[in-house]
C-alpha cells in the first residue's frame, strides 16, 4: 500500500523542532478531558523560533509558553489542511483516553468489592463482611482486579468447604483446589488470605508464627485427627448394625451420652434413622445443656447434639449425614458475639433452622437475667435482622445455661408430642 507524498505544509509540521510540541499536544489530548491550551517548554531557541513561525507571532515566545489550542488549530489547519488530532496521531500514535481508562478501572474495582461483599459465603456468616472490608483497604494484587478476584474466589471456594475432613492441609487444598496441593502452604497469598478470614471468624488474634498458623487451620479441621476430633450426642436412636448406629443407640438405651469420633463418623455403616416423619434433632453449643437434658430425660431423651462451642469437622459431619437421612435440625446457642457467629456459621454449613434464636428471645431472656457479661463484638444474625440491633441495645449477653429451662420444656413439650 502506498502512502501519499507529504504536501509542504506537512513536511514544515514535522520538523523536529515541533516534537515537543506534538508530544505535549498528544499527552493531553489523550487525557480523556477538555483541553483549551497546552504548556510546552522548555524550549531551546530554535524551537521558539519554529513556534513564533507556526502561530505568526511577531515576537519569540518564553521557553515555558502556553500555546491556546484554537490557535494552533487554526495555523496547522492553514498550513496543512488537516486537524491538529490528525497531525499527532499521524506522528505520534492513536490518542488515548486515560480518563475513561481510570473510570473503567475504577468501575471494575468497585465492581470486585461488591461482588465480594454480597458473595453468598460471605452474607451467610456475617462477621466475613469485616474480612471483605479488610481486602478492600488493602488493595488489588499488583494492581490487578482480574488476579485480586481469582484469589478471593478461591479464598471463598476454602471458607466455604471448612470446617475440612480432617485431612492434611496439602490433601484439602488439592481437593479443594482442583489439585494445587502447595496452594495454601505458608507464605502463599491465598492462605494469607484465608487466615486472616479464620482470625476475624474466631476472633482471635492474628497468627504470629508457624505454630500460631498451624492452630487456626486445625481449628477449621484442616489436619484434624480423625480420632481427637468428636461430637457428643444424646438420645439418637438410629437403626442399623453400623458403628454409630450401634454406639448411639446402645448409649441413648442407658440414658448416657455418646461421644463419636469423626473416624466413625466417616465410615458410619449401616444407618438410618428408622422413624417416618424422620425426629426433629436438637442442636445446642454448649455441653451443659446437653447434660442437664440427659440428666432429666435419661433414656427418654430425644435426640440432642452439642457442638460444643465451634464446631469440629466431627459435628458437621454428624448434622449433615442426620439432614441427609431426613433429620430436622433446629439449633441454639448464647446470646454473645461469638455465639451469634458460631450459629451463623452451624446455619451456613448445616441444613439447621435457630431455636429460640429470635431478637423476642433474646429480649425476653436479658429481662429475666439482666445483668449478664457484654455481650462483645457482635455482628449481624442472616435469620433475624433485629437480633444484632436488640442484642447492641441491651449490650448484656444471655448465655445458653440461663434459658436452659426453656429449652429442656421444648425437648419436654416435643416427647409429648411424639407419643400422641
Amino acid at each position: 500500500m502506498t502512502h501519499p507524498e507529504p504536501t509542504p505544509g506537512e513536511r514544515a509540521l514535522r520538523r523536529p523542532e515541533f516534537g515537543p510540541l506534538w508530544r505535549t499536544v498528544h499527552s493531553r489530548l489523550s487525557s480523556g478531558r477538555p483541553v483549551t491550551r497546552v504548556r510546552l517548554g522548555p524550549l531551546d531557541d530554535a524551537q521558539r523560533e519554529a513556534l513564533a513561525d507556526l502561530l505568526g507571532l511577531d515576537r519569540l515566545p518564553s521557553s515555558h509558553p502556553w500555546v491556546p489550542l484554537a490557535h494552533l488549530e487554526e495555523a496547522v489547519t492553514e498550513l496543512s489542511g488537516r486537524t491538529v488530532r490528525d497531525i499527532v496521531t499521524e506522528l505520534i500514535g492513536p490518542l488515548g483516553d486515560r480518563a475513561g481508562e481510570l473510570r473503567r478501572q475504577e468501575g471494575e474495582r468497585t465492581e470486585l468489592w461488591t461482588w465480594l461483599a454480597g458473595h453468598a459465603t460471605v452474607r451467610a456468616q456475617p462477621v466475613l463482611s469485616d474480612w471483605a472490608a479488610a481486602c478492600r483497604a488493602t488493595g488489588l494484587i499488583a494492581g490487578s482486579v482480574g488476579r485480586t478476584r481469582s484469589l478471593l474466589t478461591d479464598a471463598l471456594t476454602v471458607l466455604a468447604e471448612l470446617p475440612a475432613q480432617a485431612e492434611p492441609l496439602p490433601v484439602f487444598a488439592a481437593r479443594v483446589l482442583g489439585g494445587h496441593a502447595h496452594a495454601l502452604d505458608d507464605g502463599k497469598p491465598l492462605s494469607h488470605y484465608v487466615l486472616r478470614a479464620l482470625t476475624i471468624l474466631y476472633d482471635s488474634a492474628p497468627p504470629q508464627s508457624s505454630a500460631d498458623r498451624r492452630a487456626l487451620w486445625t481449628r477449621a479441621g484442616v489436619a484434624d485427627d480423625d480420632l481427637s476430633a468428636t461430637v457428643l450426642v444424646s438420645g439418637l436412636r438410629p437403626v442399623g448394625d453400623g458403628t454409630v448406629a450401634c454406639v448411639a443407640r446402645v448409649c441413648a438405651e442407658a440414658g448416657q451420652a455418646a461421644s463419636l469420633t469423626l473416624a466413625q463418623l466417616r465410615s458410619p455403616g449401616e444407618f438410618s434413622l428408622g422413624a417416618h416423619p424422620a425426629p426433629v434433632v436438637h442442636v445446642t453449643e454448649n455441653p451443659s445443656i446437653l447434660a442437664l437434658a440427659v440428666r432429666r430425660f435419661g433414656a427418654d431423651c430425644l435426640p440432642l447434639v452439642c457442638t460444643s462451642g465451634w464446631p469440629n469437622s466431627a459435628a458437621i459431619q454428624l448434622l449433615r449425614m442426620l439432614a441427609d437421612h431426613g433429620a430436622a435440625l433446629r439449633y441454639h446457642g448464647d446470646f454473645d458475639g461469638e455465639g451469634i457467629r458460631i450459629a451463623a456459621y452451624v446455619l451456613d454449613k448445616t441444613p439447621a433452622h435457630p431455636w429460640r434464636m429470635t431478637a423476642a428471645d433474646y429480649r425476653a431472656a436479658v429481662v429475666r437475667h439482666p445483668l449478664g457479661p457484654q455481650a462483645g463484638r457482635i455482628t449481624k444474625a442472616p435469620w433475624d435482622a433485629e437480633l444484632a440491633e436488640a442484642m447492641a441495645e441491651h449490650g448484656s449477653a444471655v448465655v445458653e445455661e440461663l434459658v436452659a429451662d426453656e429449652l429442656l420444656e421444648d425437648l419436654a413439650a416435643d416427647a409429648v408430642s411424639t407419643l400422641l
